[in-house]
């Protein structure tokens, strides 16, 4: 059902990978100019990607196992993404293009966060409905 609590987790986390690149910028190069997610196909594709994952898991809310599987690879997902942005910060060989890292690199943190707490009410629905099906 879509009034559920793990709803309201997955709707913060496609909130935080859609909405918030766009707000919040991840780094500032050497020309002191911000540069958004937008501005790099593969920062954009990867948070796009993140949020139709995020979508596509609230509206299989009948399928929990899947919504639960979907969770998980977003939080995969999400990682992959946070891995890039260390790797794209610590990857110094003299001058490098990220000369002050912006709060957007946070941003997979949040949405890995609300992620776990969305996958734990699923887990938690999904024993709730096992121990009612004991019972009959």
């Amino acid at each position: 059902m879509l009034q559920r609590i793990q709803t309201v987790y997955l709707l913060i986390a496609t909130i935080s990978s859609a909405g918030l690149i766009f707000v919040f910028h991840l780094w500032t190069n050497i020309s002191d100019e911000p540069v958004f997610a937008q501005d790099d196909y593969l920062y954009f594709g990867l948070f796009l990607g993140s949020a139709l994952l995020s979508l596509i898991s609230i509206f299989s809310y009948k399928n929990r196992k899947s919504q639960f599987v979907l969770g998980r690879l977003n939080i995969i997902l999400n990682f992959i993404l946070l891995g890039l942005f260390v790797y794209q910060s610590l990857n110094i060989s003299g001058e490098t293009n990220v000369s002050e890292k912006g709060i957007g690199i946070l941003l997979p943190i949040l949405s890995i966060v609300f992620l776990v707490l969305a996958n734990k009410a699923i887990k938690k629905d999904e024993e709730l409905v096992k121990s009612v099906d004991r019972l009959r």
